[in-house]
Parts: structure tokens; C-alpha cells; sequence
């Protein structure tokens, strides 16, 4: 009885059309693996992605052929992660604190500036219902045709709220100087000086 012949022939050449079917996939997963590393990520737009490749491909030939292991190097590829703060801040915008400051603690006295005899004692009561902290009544130095309101450094706001509460023009509002027609008002806040304009409409 004859033997079979041998199959070493064969199983080899199983054995290398295998190993070079691994190969070709191996290869193939590198490439992907390359192409996606290197792929541009957006700016400002967080982004993480990982890809992880098998560490061992096994391929065994069967019929007492030897077994082949393929290894591969385990990749992992991960996209950086960008975070962009941004802060806007509209264009002429403006912000501002407004303290108030107690109408009881603000010093009047109102002034009269033309003829007509209880005019800075008139003033003297329509004003004070604001609750203003009020002086005597006063005499200005020269009679005067328009009423005005002067007011010592950073009082402006309330010498604005008392002259709009007895019909003074926002105009007629004015920084305390030597043009002040009153004498004697050192250390107070606010000085009305009553003028002929208020006289014809007081009543008094």
C-alpha cells in the first residue's frame, strides 16, 4: 500500500497567502489610523475622538500547520480639545452708580433777589416740603430777572431735583462761583436765589 503524498507544499503556501492577507489588513488599518490623526480639527469647537486598533490579530493554519500571531502595536489617537472664551463688550455702552444721597442731610437756603418783601421765606417752605435740611431765608447782594439754583461741588443731582420742583430751567442750574449773587453761603450745599420771573408766580 502506497503512502499519501505529502501536503507540505500546500500548507506552506496556505500558511504565506495568509500572512500576507494580515499584512495587507495591518497595513490598511496604519493608514487609516494616519489619515485620522492628522485630520485638521475646527478651531473653537471642543473635539476628542480615540481610536484603539486590536493588539493581536491571530491566524491558524489548520491540518498540523504551524499557528502565526500577528502583533500589533495598539494606536491610540486622540484630537486635541480646544475651548474658546470669548467676551463681548457692546460698543458705547456705559455703565454708571447713582448714590443717593438723603434729602435731610443736603443744606438749602434760598436767596431773594428782587422787591417783593417774603419771597426767600415763601421759597423757603415750598422747598423745605422736599425734606431738605433748610437755612434762614436770605437777601441776595443785586436783584436778579431769572430765578437760578447754585450748588456746591457734587451736589449737582440735587440742586437739579429742587429748581425742577419750583420751575427753575435745567439751564439756570449752576456751579457755585463769584458770579453767585449771594453772599454769606460758605458750607452750604444748595442756594436758591428767587428772581423776578418766580415772584410774578408765587402769589406772595
Amino acid at each position: 500500500m502506497d503512502d499519501d503524498p505529502p501536503k507540505t507544499s500546500l500548507t506552506g503556501s496556505l500558511s504565506v497567502g495568509r500572512a500576507a492577507v494580515v499584512l495587507v489588513l495591518f497595513v490598511a488599518a496604519v493608514a487609516t489610523l494616519v489619515a485620522v490623526g492628522t485630520r485638521p480639527s475646527v478651531s473653537g469647537v471642543p473635539s476628542s475622538a480615540q481610536t484603539t486598533v486590536p493588539t493581536t490579530t491571530p491566524t491558524t493554519v489548520p491540518a498540523g500547520g504551524s499557528t502565526t500571531t500577528t502583533a500589533a502595536a495598539t494606536t491610540t489617537t486622540a484630537a486635541a480639545t480646544t475651548t474658546t472664551h470669548q467676551s463681548h463688550k457692546g460698543k458705547g455702552a456705559a455703565s454708571s452708580t447713582t448714590t443717593t444721597v438723603p434729602h435731610s442731610t443736603v443744606s438749602v437756603a434760598v436767596a431773594n433777589a428782587t422787591t417783593t418783601n417774603g419771597l426767600a421765606a415763601h421759597y423757603t417752605t415750598v422747598v423745605g416740603a422736599g425734606g431738605w435740611m433748610m437755612k434762614t431765608p436770605l437777601d441776595a447782594a443785586t436783584s436778579e430777572t431769572t430765578s437760578a439754583v447754585y450748588y456746591a461741588p457734587g451736589f449737582a443731582p440735587e440742586a437739579a431735583t429742587i429748581a425742577a420742583s419750583i420751575g427753575v430751567k435745567p439751564a439756570q442750574v449752576l456751579p457755585v462761583s463769584s458770579a453767585t449773587p449771594v453772599s454769606g453761603i460758605s458750607g452750604i450745599d444748595v442756594v436758591v436765589v428767587i428772581g423776578q420771573d418766580l415772584a410774578s408766580t408765587s402769589g406772595t
